[in-house]
């Protein structure tokens, strides 16, 4: 089965499934076995104790190159508190021009947890200008910044409700509404939906609604070919939906799974409280160290990413398999909404 979208003729893929940014995780080995399922792998930002981001990027797109032949991309994150950010945008543009290979793979840039225009630069216009066709989209977690970007300079948005893990709006609206409000007021502009995605009822739902792919974490975290620790799988396959909250994060609020960690954090509940909490540096570290707990295991008292499709998930399973499941089930939910219609008496629809 192909479902042909306005997404996979843009990026040139099979099926209109991406995997989600999970930084400041390593997703180097889901990006190259998403790519080679059909869908299009997304690099993460990784910022792990000791990392240097941009080397980190560098060598992965290196290593995706290496291992696949199909279209990927990768994630800059562009908030205040994200010292590397500006170097991202400058640097890896460049990068990417410099290296035929990968710039003819690497279609796809999502910016996210800050603002757009730190990727609008002379590099990034000369990589442009170069014949990539790499396309810029942006999380839209709200439909006030949906609307300030629709009039900026990308290429589509990334529209995440409040079921997804991790970062999240203060606003609290659930992809369902916020697609069906972005879709409503701008009709036109390419949508990918991400949060509270993980079966292919939830591929039909999106595209029915118009959005043209879906992004997913939660579910490519409980895969085989997925870097994180398997502790962290164990706990995607084995939650409900319930078993996740909002609590504050790095950038604002943060879905997270319930543990030991989370029973004594508050939750912000806006921006002005959260930068007026923001005293140092050296609380983002202590927030990053919590993250790399989980990554290296300690899923009880580090930060759990976690989005509530969690309780959608009972399995590990390799990403072709999660893959062709999605497309397969969508396939026949849009043929039986389909042949639904059909059985209704024409004069009755109208």
């Amino acid at each position: 089965m192909v479902i042909e979208t306005n997404i996979t003729k843009m990026l040139g893929i099979k099926h209109p499934i991406l995997s989600a940014p999970m930084g400041p995780f390593y997703t180097t080995k889901l990006t190259v076995a998403v790519s080679e399922a059909g869908g299009l792998g997304v690099l993460s930002h990784v910022t792990l104790h000791g990392t240097i981001s941009l080397d980190e990027m560098k060598k992965s797109m290196e290593y995706v190159i290496e291992h696949t032949d199909k279209p990927f991309g990768f994630n800059i994150r562009t908030a205040r508190l994200q010292p590397d950010a500006i170097k991202l945008c400058r640097q890896l543009p460049r990068f990417i021009m410099e290296n035929p290979k990968i710039r003819e793979q690497c279609v796809y840039l999502i910016t996210s947890a800050g603002s757009p225009r730190l990727i609008y630069n002379k590099h990034f216009e000369k990589l442009k200008e170069s014949g990539s066709n790499i396309k810029h989209f942006h999380v839209a977690p709200s439909l006030h910044l949906a609307e300030k970007l629709v009039h900026s300079e990308i290429d589509g948005l990334v529209i995440t409700g409040i079921e997804g893990g991790g970062h999240q709006s203060y606003e609290k609206i659930s992809t369902l509404v916020l697609l069906q409000q972005v879709k409503r007021k701008h009709p036109d502009i390419p949508v990918i939906a991400c949060g509270g995605y993980a079966t292919g009822e939830g591929l039909a739902s999106a595209l029915s609604m118009g959005a043209g792919a879906i992004a997913i974490g939660s579910r490519f975290i409980a895969s085989r070919e997925c870097e994180f620790h398997e502790n962290y799988k164990n706990v995607v396959i084995n939650s409900s939906a319930t078993d996740t909250e909002l609590k504050t994060g790095i950038f604002g609020p943060a879905r997270v799974w319930k543990n030991k960690m989370t029973e004594n954090q508050q939750l912000v509940t806006s921006k002005e409280e959260k930068k007026a909490g923001e005293t140092s540096a050296s609380k983002v570290e202590k927030e990053l160290a919590k993250l790399e707990m989980t990554y290296e295991g300690n899923v009880e008292d580090g930060t759990v990413y976690l989005g509530q499709s969690t309780g959608l998930v009972d399995r590990l399973e390799s990403v072709s398999e999660i893959i062709n499941r999605i497309v397969n089930d969508a396939e026949h939910c849009l043929k039986a909404a389909y042949n639904t219609i059909k059985k209704i008496p024409i004069e009755q629809i109208i």
